[in-house]
């Protein structure tokens, strides 16, 4: 897959090293992320309501989700001592495997939700939503491409984010939490912490990211147009 242009990875680069700066501080990073994804504000979010307007919803969500749920963890876990780790070469490493991983379960609940809220706006669509958000999905991967400091797993996880959307019963997807079944277990698998802390943390991490999906599925709600995106 082709990698992102060189223009859009130094922007990427830009905003990443904001929020590097901003993590000893972890109302700054919040503000940071919510500033950049353009959620979080009083006015209405854009109409999701063409296949450019899907694709963003996925992936600045996926991206707002993940990113705040491993940090707010990692600063919860490391206390006063959250800045200094990252000045621990491996540890950032391990947090940037983890910051992917966490993406692609994501991305795959935000969309199994998206495709299934479709399909209760406008019944016997089914067959058509599934292949609409495989072709949207596969297209944020193509964009995105494989991320050097994402692991050697990261390819499996697409895969498996591709594999659920084809085989997902789209009739059976509740609006409600039900389907954020993989990014509340990835961010405990792929946290850099320790097994005995994140054993002992899990009942509340697992609830944690449940409830950070809220916001997101009462935008899309308010922002979803399946009409107009059939028509698109």
């Amino acid at each position: 897959m082709e990698r992102l242009p060189k223009d859009r990875r130094e922007t990427l680069s830009d905003s990443l090293r904001q929020a590097a700066e901003a993590l000893s501080q972890p109302r700054d990073l919040l503000a940071l992320v919510r500033d950049y994804l353009g959620i979080g504000r009083r006015r209405r979010s854009e109409p999701v309501a063409d296949r450019a307007g899907l694709r963003r919803f996925l992936e600045t969500r996926a991206s707002f989700v993940a990113q705040t749920s491993l940090y707010g963890y990692l600063r919860t876990r490391a206390g006063m001592r959250y800045p200094e780790l990252f000045h621990d070469d491996r540890f950032v490493a391990s947090i940037n495997v983890a910051k992917w991983q966490v993406w692609l379960a994501c991305l795959s609940d935000l969309s199994v939700y998206s495709g299934g809220l479709m399909v209760r706006d406008a019944p016997g669509t089914a067959e058509d939503v599934g292949r609409l958000m495989r072709d949207v999905v596969t297209e944020i991967f193509e964009s995105t491409g494989t991320p050097p400091d994402a692991g050697p797993a990261f390819a499996t996880g697409r895969d498996e984010v591709m594999a659920r959307l084809a085989s997902c019963d789209w009739l059976s997807i509740t609006d409600d939490h039900a389907a954020f079944t993989e990014s509340p277990q990835a961010l405990v698998r792929w946290a850099p912490i320790i097994d005995e802390m994140k054993r002992l943390d899990a009942p509340i991490v697992l609830n944690s990211v449940r409830f950070r999906w809220q916001e997101v599925r009462r935008d899309l709600r308010q922002s979803l147009d399946t009409a107009a995106l059939r028509r698109a």
